[in-house]
Parts: structure tokens; C-alpha cells; sequence
């Protein structure tokens, strides 16, 4: 079951079907153009919660001077930075160059640069201490190879950190509803002048496994220690998950 489902994922763009590099193609034209003003959509968005729950990551990642840590999809690099103060070696890697050059124009210190995707992940194998990645992983092509790279390039315990949106409770479900498919398109028109691009991020949030759903197939990929908390009544939910020694 959970094969067929990640199957039918990694073909769609929101709710329509597409060949896989149609999807890949799409969603790089998506970042691209919400690149400039992509942090200010987020703080919009979620009126500024979106900042709690990424802080709530980096206290969980807990990383340590000298680690190596990756966050995978980091974008404009808010996380990060938000890792780098500990002092350990942090890498932003992600496919979206404008969404990297954006970040390099705030002067983040103590991050590096990397391009590449989750599929392919440009670096040796066990070479990583700490994988995170923020709101990115429904966006990848493939969920099932892109968890056998972040696998590959962690060293044996090294541990996996997803943040991601997820399903809510059952009574806010109707009000999140009415928000996300009426004020964010809105938004994305007035402040990012694509409404196109966020009615694809609020479409690929509902198409994203739930937090059950999400458990298993890190479970099938060769994590171990798999959990996940909720945050903000499930609207977002942080998943967890270790690389076996």
C-alpha cells in the first residue's frame, strides 16, 4: 500500500497527474519564482509560526561543534543559520539556485552552498552527522530514493530531522481548510504574484502522506527509532528517524 501511494506522489504537481520530469520541471519553476519574496510568504502565511517550528528542529537536531550537518532543501538558508550558531560545519544543499542566492544576499555567516537534490545528494557516503530538511520533502521526485540518500550519506546513528506540514486535528480541519484555498492563493498573488505557485504548495501539502503514513515509509526505506511529533495540532509534524550503526 505504502508503495502504490509514493508511487502515484512522485506523478503529480498539486492535483494534477505528470510524468515525473514534468514534475521536477514545475516544481523548479515554482522556487524560482518565489525565490525574492519566499520568507515573507512564510511569515504571511503562517503569521509567523513557521519561525517556532523551525526553531523547535534546530533545538531537536541539537548539533555540536565540529559535526558535520546537512539541510537538505534549506533554501534561503533560515535553518541553518539557525544550526550554524552552535558551531558546528552546516551545508545548505538544495536544487534551487535562486532560492540559495537569495539566502547568500542576507550575509548568513557560518553556512556553505551546495547544489543538488534529494535524489542525488552531492556528497560521499556516511559523511553527514545530522540530515535535516524544512518543508522540502514533498517537493522531491522520488520520497523512496530520496531517503536512501539522506541513508547513504549519514554516518551509521546519525540521525535524520523532517519537518514537514501534515494533517490536522479533526476540529481545526475545516477552518485550515478555508484558509489554505482561499487566503494563501490570495496572498501569493498580492506579495509573490503567483497565485499559481502557493495553490501547488497548498495542493502538494494534501497529497503528502499523513503522519502514520509517513512513519512507515521511513520505516521501509531503513530507518530505525522512527517517531514524530505534532506541532501546532498537526498542522506541521516533526519526524524522526536514525541511521542504523
Amino acid at each position: 500500500m505504502l508503495m502504490a501511494e509514493r508511487h502515484e506522489f512522485s506523478r503529480t504537481f498539486g492535483y494534477q497527474s505528470v510524468a515525473e520530469d514534468e514534475r521536477t520541471r514545475l516544481i523548479r519553476r515554482v522556487f524560482a519564482s518565489v525565490a525574492p519574496r519566499y520568507d515573507l510568504m512564510n511569515d504571511l502565511m503562517s503569521m509567523g509560526i513557521h519561525r517556532l517550528w523551525k526553531r523547535r528542529l534546530a533545538r531537536e537536531a541539537a548539533v555540536q561543534p565540529g559535526q558535520t550537518v546537512v539541510d537538505l532543501a534549506g533554501g534561503t538558508g533560515d535553518v541553518a543559520c539557525l544550526m550554524a550558531r552552535a558551531g558546528a560545519q552546516v551545508m545548505v544543499c538544495d536544487p534551487s539556485l535562486a532560492m540559495m542566492n537569495a539566502g547568500r544576499a542576507g550575509k548568513l555567516s557560518g553556512v556553505q552552498w551546495l547544489a543538488g537534490t534529494g535524489e542525488r545528494i552531492p556528497l560521499a557516503n556516511a559523511s553527514v552527522d545530522t540530515m535535516t530538511i524544512a518543508f522540502g520533502i514533498r517537493n522531491v521526485t522520488s520520497l523512496e530514493i530520496a531517503l536512501k540518500e539522506v541513508l547513504r550519506v549519514l554516518k551509521p546513528g546519525g540521525r535524520f530531522l523532517c519537518l514537514e506540514f501534515s494533517r490536522p486535528w479533526a476540529p481545526i480541519k475545516p477552518f485550515y481548510d478555508l484558509f489554505s484555498f482561499t487566503v494563501i492563493p490570495r496572498l501569493g498573488a498580492w506579495v509573490a504574484r503567483d497565485p499559481e505557485a502557493y495553490t501547488y504548495l497548498v495542493e502538494s501539502i494534501r497529497r503528502f502522506p499523513d503522519q502514520e503514513e509517513m512513519r512507515g515509509i521511513m520505516e521501509q526505506a531503513g530507518f530505525s527509532a522512527v517517531s514524530y511529533r505534532n506541532l501546532s495540532f498537526g498542522i506541521a509534524c516533526l519526524h524522526r528517524g536514525v541511521k542504523p550503526a
